[in-house]
């Protein structure tokens, strides 16, 4: 199989009559529609006066539309999945930031983006499903508009996905995805889990995040399988799907596997009626006891990987049998070099030394847009700095034990803690705000915050939750605000986040 380097040679995969996207209840889009699909997509883009690398904003709930929807426009110009529940106050950034030159949402939509996007001068393109017709078939309509980039299918150095990464400034980074990263990451994710035209995963993974853009849905098609469109999680759901699916492997957080683990027992039948090959696991650290949990319940292999948006996703991957999994590492490098440098300076680290985990090859991305301090910042002799901190063994396995960053890892959803500062800084009794993160059982971490109040000022934890639930989004929602007198400080006079859920005796 050639190497793809953009997407509408990646499409070329898969056999003509064979299922490319599925969905509960409907019948499967084969290959041949989807490349047709991609192909009309693309022209349809062109009269309206949208080409290659125009930013193309995308508001779908999940399912087999919003998967069709990121494959095809890409072709043709750049896609931008956002979050469909975002508030208005971050669809405005997030739509400016982009400088979005047409926002897609589903006819009938109800979001807030279309009230911002309107009042930005963003055109609207309606994507129009048939119900009854094959799973993720659509048309786009809307009114041309002038200008936009060069027309026909992008080639591998057109942007094909950008995505926003927060960090600990207040500003989200944009991050840029060319067709070259996105195709090597579906590769190396199809390598490392011997993906063929024979597998089929069941998404249950969210399609405005990388995890569920490259892992489920482009490596299956790069393999010229197929993908079952969940239309979101839903624990009580997925025994259901696996039955209609009948999928060879899926992938997912640590947070859903748990979930589903906790249902496994009464659903033992289903489990036996519809084996899979494999279970992925990737986005936040898989607890070791739940890795052995789920290899018990479906007698298959869990293979936790390590990504992350900067690298298309994939980094680092626990291997197939016969060779060994290692419970607790994200496995071995699995497409681009992977090394440990110091975290001063530009020195890589041998094995068994801890330092900060950089990354090099042809899925990573060749910088943030329009940033060149985090830039500067982030690379270092070509080598990319992820910010977290690790170790590699002998074996050539990757442990990661920390973060440098200061971003709340909420069961795979990466929150800025500056972020949600500054809305609680908006409040009217609220004088000082850190947020940061608290150990949380399930999810790893969570979203927590201490305020100071402003000088004969009053304010309750839950009307301080509220007011930031009508700004942000629900999981980036602190769920404990404490009171101080003082935010507790360094030596330097810069606010701790780090070790401030211990401090305060914050505990799982």
């Amino acid at each position: 199989m050639s190497a793809a380097t953009n997407i509408t040679d990646l499409l070329a995969a898969g056999r003509d009559d064979a299922p490319a996207i599925a969905a509960p209840d409907r019948p499967a889009l084969t290959h041949a529609e989807l490349r047709r699909l991609a192909a009309d997509t693309v022209a349809r883009l062109n009269r309206l006066g949208i080409g290659r690398n125009d930013p193309v904003a995308i508001v779908l709930p999940n399912g087999p539309e919003m998967a069709t929807a990121f494959v095809a426009i890409a072709c043709g110009a750049t896609t931008a999945p956002l979050n469909p529940a975002y508030r208005a106050d971050e669809f405005d950034f997030y739509l400016g930031d982009l400088a979005a030159r047409a926002l897609v949402v589903e006819r009938g939509s109800q979001s807030p983006a279309i009230a911002v996007a309107q009042a930005r001068g963003v055109p609207i393109v309606e994507l129009v499903a048939d119900p009854s017709g094959p799973a993720g078939a659509f048309v786009l309509e809307g009114a041309a508009m002038p200008g936009g980039g060069a027309h026909g299918p992008a080639d591998s150095d057109d942007v094909a996905l950008v995505l926003h990464t927060s960090g600990t400034t207040s500003r989200p980074k944009m991050v840029p995805l060319r067709h070259r990263n996105v195709c090597a990451s579906a590769r190396n994710i199809r390598v490392a889990l011997g993906l063929t035209a024979a597998d089929r995963c069941l998404n249950i993974m969210p399609l405005f995040h990388i995890h569920g853009l490259i892992a489920a849905v482009l490596s299956s098609l790069g393999a010229g399988g197929s993908v079952f469109c969940a239309p979101g999680f839903n624990a009580l759901r997925f025994f259901a799907q696996l039955s209609e699916a009948r999928p060879t492997w899926y992938t997912a957080v640590p947070t859903m596997h748990q979930a589903i683990l906790a249902r496994a027992d009464r659903n033992r039948e289903a489990i036996a009626a519809a084996p899979l090959r494999l279970i992925r696991s990737s986005s936040a650290s898989l607890p070791p006891q739940v890795m052995r949990a789920l290899e018990e319940t479906f007698s298959v292999p869990v293979i936790e990987s390590y990504g992350m948006t900067e690298a298309a996703h994939q980094m680092a991957s626990n291997p197939l049998p016969p060779r060994p999994r290692k419970p607790g590492t994200v496995g071995v490098a699995a497409g681009p070099e992977v090394a440990i440098m110091a975290e001063a300076g530009a020195a890589l680290l041998p094995p068994g030394e801890t330092g900060e985990v950089v990354i090099r090859g042809d899925n990573v991305t060749s910088g943030y847009a329009a940033n060149p301090d985090a830039n500067a910042k982030a690379f270092t002799d070509g080598w990319f700095r992820t910010g977290d901190q690790g170790v590699i063994d002998a074996d050539g396995y990757l442990t990661i034990t920390g973060r440098l960053k200061e971003l709340i890892n909420r069961g795979g959803e990466k929150i800025s803690p500056r972020e949600v500062d500054e809305v609680l800084m908006d409040h009217p009794a609220v004088d000082q705000a850190l947020t940061f993160s608290m150990p949380h059982d399930k999810l790893g971490e969570e979203v927590a915050a201490v305020v100071v109040l402003a000088a004969g000022q009053t304010a309750t934890e839950a009307e301080l939750r509220a007011f930031v639930s009508q700004r942000l989004a629900d999981f980036k929602v602190p769920r404990r605000v404490l009171f101080l007198d003082e935010i507790p400080k360094g030596a330097t006079g810069k606010l701790q986040r780090i070790g401030l859920a211990q401090r305060l005796g914050l505990t799982a």
